[in-house]
C-alpha cells in the first residue's frame, strides 16, 4: 500500500486531512504495523550493521550516546529471553532480536578514565536521559529496518525479568534493558493489518494543551477500534477505552514491573 490517502485511512480508520506533499519516506512510517509471524531466513549480510548505523543517526542528548544494543541471534539465547519474556513465539523464530539497553556504565568509564568524578550518573534525569536514547535509536533502525522489507515488533516485556535478562546478557552495572525489538522477515500467509490510532484532536494540542475535544475524540476512536477488531477477529474485549482501563485497573497487570525501581536499584542505577 503506497497511496497516501489509503495509508492514512488505515491509520486513522478515515481520512483526516488531504496531504500536499508526500514521499518514501513518509509511505514507509505510516505502514508500520507490528509483526508477530516471521520467516526463518537470515538476513543479508550487512543488514545489522546498517541498521545500527541508522540508530546511531538518532539525536542524542548533549552527543553523550547513553545507550547500547545486544545483538541476539543465538538460539537458546533468544528462547531463554522468550520465556522471560511471556513466552512470546515471534522472539524464537525471528533471526535478529535486539535489546535495547539504557547505558550509563560507558560514561562512568570514560569519567573514571580522565580521574573525574559522575555523580550526576546517580539521579533519575540521566536514567530517562538513557531512556530517550535507547528509544530514538531503536525507532530509527526500526524505520530502516520497514524501509528494507523487514518487519518488526517492540517487546516491553523484556522488562518483566530484568535481573535475569541483564545475567544472559552479561550486563555490566548501570546498564538496563528497556526493551527488545523482533527483526526479520514478515511471514506473507500471516497478514498483519495498519492498525488505527487516536484521532490527531486527541493527541495534537495546539500552544497549550486543551481537554475540550477529549471525550468526543476517544468516543470516536472507541467506535472505530471496535470495527478494527471485528474486521480483524480479534479477541478483544469491548473498546480501547475499556482494554486500556482494564490493563492499568492493578497492579498485576505490571508482571512484577511494581518493582522496577528495586531492581534499578540492585542493577546499579540510584535513581537520586
Amino acid at each position: 500500500m503506497t497511496n497516501p490517502t489509503e495509508l492514512l485511512r488505515s491509520r486513522y480508520g478515515e481520512i483526516p486531512f488531504n496531504p500536499e506533499e508526500w514521499n518514501d519516506s513518509l509511505t514507509t512510517l505510516l505502514s508500520h504495523r507490528s509483526i508477530r509471524s516471521y520467516l526463518s531466513d537470515p538476513l543479508p549480510a550487512g543488514t545489522l550493521e546498517l541498521l545500527i548505523a541508522a540508530a546511531q543517526s538518532a539525536s542524542t542528548s548533549s552527543n553523550l550516546q547513553t545507550w547500547s544494543v545486544v545483538a541476539v541471534e543465538d538460539r537458546e539465547r533468544k528462547e531463554k529471553l522468550s520465556r522471560l519474556a511471556g513466552n512470546q513465539a515471534h522472539i524464537k523464530q525471528v533471526p535478529l532480536f535486539l535489546v535495547w539497553l539504557a547505558d550509563l556504565a560507558r560514561l562512568s568509564y570514560v569519567a573514571d578514565s580522565r580521574g573525574i568524578s559522575h555523580d550526576a550518573l546517580e539521579y533519575l534525569e540521566m536514567f530517562l536521559t538513557a531512556t530517550v536514547d535507547a528509544a530514538l535509536a531503536a525507532q530509527n533502525a526500526t524505520a530502516a529496518a520497514e524501509s528494507l522489507g523487514l518487519g518488526t515488533v517492540y517487546i516491553g516485556a523484556i522488562r518483566n525479568h530484568p535481573k535475569e535478562v541483564a545475567e544472559i546478557l552479561n550486563l555490566p552495572s548501570s546498564v538496563f534493558a528497556v526493551f527488545g525489538l523482533c527483526v526479520g522477515y514478515p511471514n506473507p500467509e500471516v497478514e498483519a493489518a495498519i492498525k488505527p490510532r487516536l484521532p490527531q484532536s486527541a493527541v495534537l494540542h495546539r500552544e497549550t494543551y486543551k481537554l475540550a475535544d477529549r471525550e468526543e475524540a476517544i468516543a470516536h476512536y472507541n467506535d472505530i477500534i471496535k470495527e478494527f477488531y471485528t474486521e480483524q477477529q480479534m479477541n478483544v474485549a469491548g473498546d480501547w477505552s475499556e482494554h486500556s482501563a482494564q490493563r492499568i485497573a492493578t497492579v498485576e497487570s505490571l508482571k512484577g514491573r511494581d518493582r522496577l525501581r528495586e531492581v534499578l536499584n540492585h542493577l546499579g542505577f540510584k535513581l537520586l
